[in-house]
C-alpha cells in the first residue's frame, strides 16, 4: 500500500521560506517504478476548494500556478522516493494546508490511483 508522509510545514513572517517533503513508501514493494509516477502539491486555506501549486507533469517537466512562479520550486528525488517543495519570499496569503500526491496505476486493479499525504500547516503572518 502506498503511503505519503509529509514534513517541514510551520510559521515563518512574510519574506520567510520553507521547505516541505513528501516521502512516498510501499513503493517498490507494490511493483511502481517511482520516477514513472505523478506528484505534486496542493494547498487548502481556510474556507477554500484544494487547489493545485506545483507538479510534475512528466517525469521532468513542471507546472506551477501563476501565484507561486518565481518563488516556489518543486523537486523529485526518484532514488529516494520523495517530493519537495521549496518556497520562499512567502506572503501571508500562501497560508494554507498543504498537501502531497502521488499518481501511479495499480498493477492490482489496473486503474489510476491517487494517494495524499496527511498535509502540513503553513502560516505566513505578516
Amino acid at each position: 500500500q502506498v503511503q505519503l508522509v509529509e514534513s517541514g510545514g510551520g510559521s515563518v513572517q512574510a519574506g520567510g521560506s520553507l521547505t516541505l517533503s513528501c516521502a512516498a513508501s510501499g513503493i517498490t514493494a507494490s511493483g511502481i517504478n517511482f520516477s514513472n509516477t505523478g506528484v505534486g502539491w496542493y494547498r487548502q486555506a481556510p474556507g477554500q476548494q484544494r487547489d493545485l501549486v506545483a507538479q510534475f507533469t512528466t517525469p521532468s517537466a513542471t507546472n506551477y500556478v501563476d501565484s507561486v512562479k518565481g518563488r516556489f520550486t518543486i523537486s523529485r528525488d526518484n532514488a529516494k522516493n520523495t517530493v519537495s517543495l521549496q518556497m520562499s519570499s512567502l506572503k501571508p496569503e500562501d497560508t494554507a494546508i498543504y498537501y502531497c500526491y502521488v499518481d501511479y496505476w495499480d498493477t492490482r486493479t489496473y486503474q489510476t490511483r491517487r494517494t495524499w499525504g496527511q498535509g502540513s500547516q503553513v502560516t505566513v503572518s505578516s
